[in-house]
């Protein structure tokens, strides 16, 4: 056991957040803490993490274990760079290194006056340098570049002031901090919340990786799919563990209601049978003991009891919209410059009747300057938009949360947008988004960010358009209301196109994929899956389908110079064009096997090097001078690391040359 909560308990007020939550971490765990919004997930998450104390119970911690939180905020005025912010948290590694340099100087003195080292001096120099190599040490500068790189930040970006950045960057920030900080137990709030898809994909490959512990609270059902293994819910004040994946979570949740309904449903009965006997009897002198009897066993019976669904799901419904032309929306050779910076440079796009389009790519690609274009919102500087016959644009940006007024009610900041037919359908409308009764009057000021994620939705849906144009949509949204929008999605029978870094609301809903990327558009058909295989299969080997992410205008018909997205099935090979393909596959296989040799000799020479240096280091005269003994340790440090990537493209070469091997002749 890492962390062990014990009968924690947090108040709010009046009101109890949740009582008595028993939870052990133990090495390797995976737990995903779920829930509905306002539940205290983040309150328990920061009382584990030592922030906060509980009102009632203990948190305990193994001798040594570190525990750490990603922080919900961070403070831009800090005068450093992304860099320098990022590499401050390896304090440790700078204490060794300082270690290291000051034990350097004594031995070398020793060394120049020709004495003994002292055992002492160089058991502590040993031990300081293995901890520092094992630590990552000399290569703690490239730890913080791949930490970056892998959240997204470019390279000319990371020497940026903090307070140059918005709040989602500054979000990365931490949790590149986190991440290089290399506690033994991970605690995560919504960590993809700010994420873009790829960054997202180098994410779990990170925590795939992570030795430690992980409790994660997190509404990306793809995310707690594949990685959580214990799941701990909190809901209504209740804490419930459950000791299997997410998927049988949800099954073995539904499972335990039906059997507890079933079980309060037969003691009922039997309670009604006793009472009916006790009513009857009550008077009469010969029944008088039995009544007693049965009286005292009702006062003993412990009732069960099932609390009430805590989970209100909306009651989300699109309207059914007027039906558009078969073309409904048409950009042609579309340019878009910010200043200096050009953005798209003649890009075509159309998008048709009942497409269901996902606009994917990584941060600052101009997805969302797309998206807006397309929805009528933002000026470009050449080229045409052509909405089709009769559509109407219904359109959800990222921003709408903060163009609510606070001062308003809920209600009133629906009223704004309606028109005077909508009036008397607004408190049903917003019941259908979980404003009920006093709800309605709440200030939008006060709403979380969930509630005004609802709300948004709610003022966007009140009348009926048939094309939605949507920027993620699922931000702020728990599970629950994730699931029924992508339910509400689905039996939509207007068109949409839609960013989102929620896979799983990808996956459900994209007939189409388009990756935006260094300005230029490329078209996948299916959903996000098959746009991930697609990719991957035209990256990583010579096997990579033709016509695949080809860049060209895109017309929603798929069509390219071979024709290969007409829908017709492939045609078989020529006999000539068998032999063809044969000699090209011969002479491919005759390129690597050349490539793979020179690898060889490259590898021989780097142990060679790398054998050489470890000799050096053998040599006693080498520590009088602490300079030399530290070039010596990067020289092994880049050597080894150097090899590892031989050996690494030893191995893609080696698997190349099979699948060739394999190929039919």
């Amino acid at each position: 056991m890492w962390l062990r909560l014990d009968g924690v308990s947090r108040l709010i007020g009046d009101r109890t957040l949740f009582t008595d939550v028993r939870l052990d971490v133990r090495p390797g765990d995976r737990i995903g803490l779920v829930g509905p919004n306002g539940a205290g997930k983040t309150s328990l998450l920061a009382i584990a993490a030592g922030g906060e104390p509980p009102d009632a119970g203990r948190v305990l911690r193994a001798r040594g274990i570190r525990v750490g939180l990603l922080r919900q905020e961070i403070d831009p005025a800090v005068p450093r760079s992304v860099r320098e912010e990022v590499a401050s948290v390896q304090v440790r590694l700078a204490e060794l290194e300082a270690t290291i340099a000051a034990a350097e100087v004594e031995i070398a003195a020793h060394g120049g006056r020709g004495e003994a080292i002292p055992a002492d001096l160089a058991d502590a120099y040993d031990r300081a340098r293995a901890a520092f190599e094992h630590g990552g040490g000399f290569a703690r500068e490239a730890s913080v570049e791949r930490v970056l790189a892998g959240l997204g930040f470019e390279a000319a970006d990371r020497d940026r002031p903090l307070s140059s950045f918005s709040g989602g960057w500054l979000m990365r920030v931490e949790l590149a901090k986190l991440l290089l900080s290399e506690p033994d137990v991970l605690l995560l709030d919504e960590p993809t919340n700010h994420l873009d898809l790829p960054s997202i994909q180098w994410f779990e490959e990170t925590i795939a990786g992570f030795p430690g512990a992980v409790v994660v609270i997190s509404h990306d059902r793809t995310l707690l799919r594949r990685h959580v293994r214990r799941v701990a819910e909190l809901e209504a004040g209740r804490f419930t563990l459950y000791e299997c994946g997410y998927d049988r979570y949800l099954e073995e949740r539904a499972e335990r209601r039906a059997h507890l309904l079933a079980r309060q449903t037969s003691q009922e009965r039997e309670i009604a049978q006793v009472e009916r006997f006790i009513d009857r009897f009550r008077y009469k002198a010969t029944k008088a003991r039995q009544v007693q009897s049965r009286i005292k066993a009702l006062e003993k019976i412990e009732r069960i009891e099932v609390a009430p669904e805590g989970r209100r799901r909306m009651r989300l419904r699109i309207p059914t919209p007027d039906r558009a032309g078969d073309v409904v929306m048409a950009l042609e050779n579309v340019c878009k410059r910010y200043g200096e910076t050009r953005v798209y440079d003649g890009v075509s796009l159309t998008l048709r009747r009942a497409d269901r389009l996902a606009l994917v790519g990584p941060n600052g690609a101009g997805k969302s300057t797309l998206l807006r274009i397309i929805a009528g919102t933002l000026p470009f500087d050449a080229g045409e938009r052509r909405p089709g016959h009769n559509v109407r644009i219904a359109f959800y940006a990222q921003h709408q949360l903060e163009s609510l007024s606070p001062g308003r009610s809920v209600l009133d900041e629906l009223a704004h947008a309606a028109r005077t037919d909508d009036v008397p359908r607004l408190r049903s409308h917003l019941g259908a988004f979980l404003f009920s009764g006093d709800d309605v009057d709440k200030k939008v000021g006060v709403l979380s960010g969930g509630e005004k994620a609802r709300l948004a939705l709610a003022k966007m849906l009140l009348r009926p358009a048939n094309f939605l144009v949507l920027d993620e949509p699922t931000n702020h949204l728990d599970v629950d209301a994730c699931e029924v929008l992508e339910e509400a999605l689905r039996a939509y029978e207007g068109t949409f196109v839609v960013i989102s870094h929620d896979r799983a609301f990808l996956n459900a809903l994209a007939t189409r994929v388009v990756e935006v990327r260094a300005g230029h558009l490329r078209e996948f058909p299916g959903n996000y899956d098959a746009y991930l295989q697609a990719t991957t299969t035209a990256t990583e080997g010579p096997g990579a389908v033709a016509g695949h992410g080809r860049p060209h205008s895109l017309d929603g018909q798929g069509t390219d110079a071979t024709g290969a997205g007409d829908g017709r099935a492939p045609q078989p090979l020529s006999r000539h064009a068998e032999r063809s393909a044969g000699r090209e596959r011969r002479r491919e296989r005759e390129r690597k096997a050349r490539q793979l040799e020179k690898l060889e000799a490259q590898i021989t020479g780097a142990e060679k090097d790398l054998e050489a240096i470890a000799w050096r280091l053998a040599d006693p005269a080498v520590y009088r001078d602490g300079e030399r003994i530290r070039a010596l340790e990067q020289e092994r440090t880049a050597a080894k690391a150097a090899i590892d990537a031989l050996y690494r493209d030893w191995e893609r070469l080696a698997a190349e040359i099979e699948a060739l091997d394999q190929a039919p002749s």
